[in-house]
């Protein structure tokens, strides 16, 4: 037996247990706050945020991080009531029950971290924490002698000991029914529902009464139409917005409306289209966004190459980071635009004929919305949605 054994383990079951609970804290926030920054955003590429946000974060809507908060609480349990020097027996054991969950959760560990390393291409210093405290436990544990084979038999001979102690009852009743009220309680992503494209749909929480609504639509009627020289391919309602990708309210609107976007992007009757008006003098007459020119060119360059909306989204996710040699940089790792100077010239009057017309329709600031030609700014979620489906229904009545 190793001497440093138990506590080693009950160190690195404890790392496990906080690194959880932290990732569970960050994961809690994004779903509350759509513009929360976790306090591990590091770099670019050293991001808690950025991984819990992805699809490997979650099991059925459930986090991964609450399977380590109770893979970590039994471990800690194991360890502390079985893993005592005074009963050989008792003692090996435990370290073959850690051992078997040991292993279980280093395949886990080694699928989540291939999917953080090479699919996200980002690390996270709390899923790290994790797998460095599995990896341990699981050597650890391994070098105990023991008899596995042993452990199917006398599994229940030690169900039936911790009902007999009173203090082991009292720690396995506690454990089963944090385990239940983490999963009953805790905000499931689940809430949301996935459209045939894959994109999520989230529901705007907010909900509008029959009234309010019909004062909306009254509105809606009441508006002046301009007429928005985009074609609309066919679709009942055609929405273009005017955006920037270093504007933090286009960003807002983008984390806002993603998912109505989702529920609509298959719809033939719906078509969005997004169109640059970045706030910078470079390529538009307006200098508050350095960085604004060369984020509208790099999507358009990643549009090329079929990663338009990855190359968004990670301008939008890092906007704080905007400058103009950092949107080459990650056009490159998200694209692979290596000829981003080259192009630049070229896309970059794009972008101006896009700013041109903007000013053409009396763009005043981003973002700027023409639903069927109605000009609005960015509309609570729930009442972007009612504009959309009373357009919808004006069209589908006529």
């Amino acid at each position: 037996m190793t001497k440093y054994a138990r506590p080693i383990i009950l160190v690195l079951a404890l790392a496990a247990l906080g690194a959880s609970i932290a990732a569970l804290y960050v994961h809690y926030r994004i779903l509350k706050d759509p513009t929360y920054s976790s306090f591990c955003d590091i770099s670019e590429t050293v991001s808690c945020e950025a991984v819990l946000q992805s699809s490997y974060a979650t099991v059925r809507g459930m986090p991964v991080a609450a399977g380590g908060v109770m893979w970590s609480v039994l471990i800690l349990l194991i360890a502390a009531r079985g893993m005592r020097r005074d009963n050989a027996d008792a003692y090996a054991a435990a370290a073959g029950y850690i051992f078997v969950l040991a292993t279980v959760a280093l395949s886990a560990v080694l699928y989540l971290g291939y999917a953080s390393f090479f699919v996200i291409g980002k690390a996270c210093p709390l899923c790290m924490t994790m797998y460095v405290a599995v990896v341990g436990i699981f050597l650890i544990s391994g070098g105990i002698s023991m008899t596995l084979s042993a452990l199917p038999a006398r599994l229940p001979r030690d169900v039936r000991s911790i009902a007999g102690s009173p203090t082991a009852a009292v720690l396995a009743i506690l454990f089963i029914i944090g385990s239940v009220s983490l999963l009953a309680f805790f905000p499931h992503a689940e809430e949301q529902t996935v459209t045939a494209s894959g994109e999520v749909y989230t529901p705007p929480t907010e909900t509008i009464d029959p009234d309010q609504l019909a004062e909306f639509n009254k509105w809606i009627d009441s508006q002046p139409r301009v007429n928005v020289p985009v074609p609309a391919n066919g679709a009942q309602v055609l929405i273009v917005e005017f955006l920037d990708y270093q504007c933090p309210s286009c960003r807002q609107a983008y984390l806002e409306y993603k998912g109505i976007v989702a529920k609509y992007q298959n719809d033939a009757k719906v078509r969005f289209v997004s169109m640059d008006f970045p706030l910078d003098s470079e390529c538009n007459t307006a200098g508050i966004h350095p960085a604004a020119c060369e984020g509208a060119a790099a999507v358009r360059m990643a549009k090329a190459k079929g990663k338009g909306a990855e190359m968004a989204d990670y301008l939008f996710s890092n906007q704080e980071k905007m400058t103009p040699t950092w949107v080459k940089d990650s056009a490159k790792q998200v694209a692979g635009i290596t000829d981003f100077d080259a192009e630049y010239p070229k896309v970059l009057d794009q972008v101006r004929a896009d700013a041109a017309l903007g000013r053409q329709l009396d763009v005043q600031g981003t973002p700027t919305f023409f639903v069927n030609g109605i000009k609005v700014n960015a509309l609570r979620p729930v009442f972007f949605e009612a504009l959309i489906e009373h357009e919808l229904k004006k069209a589908g009545a006529s």
